[in-house]
């Protein structure tokens, strides 16, 4: 259900790739969530680092959106860089997986598989 790899990047240079990465396999970013510096921002000791990243592609999502419109609450797709003992990460839970748990339609599945190609391919090229 998880698709995460290791990265040998620092944490900014892994999350820094992975904006273009998303950019160039014709995603767009809508909004990157510091939930690191937000928990320490609130006074919480929180010593690692996690970056989400809110991607869409807007024909994907309109077709997603056109088949259920409740699916409305599973997007954008979200893939974090994250550090977990020193170490980063990327990764996100699998649109095909999530999508089939949510709804039987065949034609989400196809669309979630073809979405989840992309963005594995996104996380491939940040690693």
């Amino acid at each position: 259900m998880y698709y995460i790899v290791d990265s040998t990047k620092s944490f900014e240079s892994a999350a820094a790739d992975l904006d273009a990465a998303v950019k160039n396999n014709g995603f767009g970013v809508l909004h990157v969530h510091d939930l690191g510096a937000t928990l320490r921002g609130k006074g919480i000791d929180f010593v690692e680092e996690c970056k989400v990243f809110e991607v869409c592609n807007p024909a994907q999502a309109s077709k997603v959106l056109s088949t259920d419109m409740r699916l409305n609450m599973a997007l954008p797709c979200r893939i974090s860089v994250y550090t977990e003992k020193g170490e980063t990460k990327l990764g996100m839970i699998e649109p095909g997986e999530m999508l089939a748990s949510l709804s039987d339609s065949e034609e989400l599945k196809e669309i979630a598989k073809e979405v989840e190609t992309s963005t594995i391919k996104m996380i491939d090229e940040a690693k």
